[in-house]
């Protein structure tokens, strides 16, 4: 393990330490009475960064090595089944973390957003598709970029040029990317309304008088390249360049942070798992920020 992963886990336990003692109530619910865990929720958030950052997709993989190597940073480690289940109920504090983390960045108050959806598949066999517990929200989808067909989820992000997530949900994988798009935006009006005038770019899927008239009402401005049949829009020439930015974004989910290798084979599985990996980079990005490294969303510091 490096130092700087060392550094990173240190600093993130001492904020999700400080945030738990200031806010008790965004801690997992547990009976009152009973024996307290001997592994803190600081503890268990911080070895889930540190699992994502360092490529384990297995649980069982992850904990034995954690438990060759890690020792002296985590003095407990509970079993695969105990750490699975208390990481599943932990999803509503690495979702509040993922959002206190990147608002405390300087890249936070960049005044142009990326939006795209990448696919996070869930299974490839006939049988995993009928039987799984994940039938009925995954479904099957196409991907345009990549031309395939995959059998799962589609992850959808709204980031800054610098790769910081925003805003993101985890739908079926034929939703309207559209809807999508404004339903993260009605669910955290607080953000909108802190980014007045913020440019969005898309691509062509995300288009409509409708649509554009949804986000102008929001104070949002929408950038994409034009249709077949419509005149060139504004901002043309800069389309492909900040494309590319999207994509990288979402190669990182993939080539470095596994997304779609994730194992989780239940909703609650699959939702702690890709919330682990965006909280993963946005950890990143803001350990590299505070301690002024060039690049944000460089992970090769910590993935080794």
């Amino acid at each position: 393990m490096t130092t700087k992963l060392d550094t990173l886990a240190t600093a993130l336990y001492v904020k999700v330490d400080d945030l738990l003692k200031a806010s008790p109530g965004l801690a997992p619910w547990r009976p009152k009475t009973g024996i307290a865990p001997t592994l803190s929720d600081a503890e268990l958030v911080t070895l889930a960064v540190m699992s994502a950052l360092l490529g384990f997709v297995s649980e069982r993989r992850w904990l034995r090595y954690a438990h060759a190597e890690l020792g002296g940073m985590f003095p407990y480690l509970p079993g695969q089944s105990g750490y699975g289940k208390r990481l599943r109920k932990a999803s509503g504090l690495v979702l509040h973390m993922i959002r206190m983390l990147a608002a405390d960045t300087t890249l936070w108050s960049d005044d142009v957003w990326v939006v795209d959806s990448t696919p996070v598949e869930c299974g490839r066999s006939r049988d995993t598709a009928r039987r799984s517990d994940l039938a009925g929200w995954a479904e099957y989808g196409y991907c345009a970029s990549h031309s395939r067909y995959f059998w799962g989820l589609r992850l959808h992000l709204l980031c800054t040029l610098g790769g910081l997530p925003v805003m993101f949900a985890l739908t079926g994988a034929k939703a309207d990317e559209r809807h999508t798009l404004l339903g993260m935006l009605d669910a955290a009006p607080e953000v909108v309304a802190g980014h007045p005038g913020q440019s969005i770019i898309a691509d062509r899927q995300y288009y409509g008088r409708d649509f554009e008239h949804a986000l102008t009402e929001r104070d949002l401005r929408l950038l994409r390249p034009a249709r077949r049949g419509e005149p060139e829009r504004a901002g043309a020439r800069l389309f492909k360049p900040l494309r590319q930015t999207i994509e990288s974004i979402n190669q990182t989910f993939k080539g470095q942070l596994d997304l779609e290798r994730h194992g989780g084979r239940t909703p609650a599985g699959v939702i702690i798992r890709v919330l682990s990996r965006i909280l993963a980079l946005t950890a990143a990005i803001w350990h590299n920020d505070k301690t002024s490294q060039p690049i944000k969303r460089s992970l090769i510091a910590y993935d080794h």
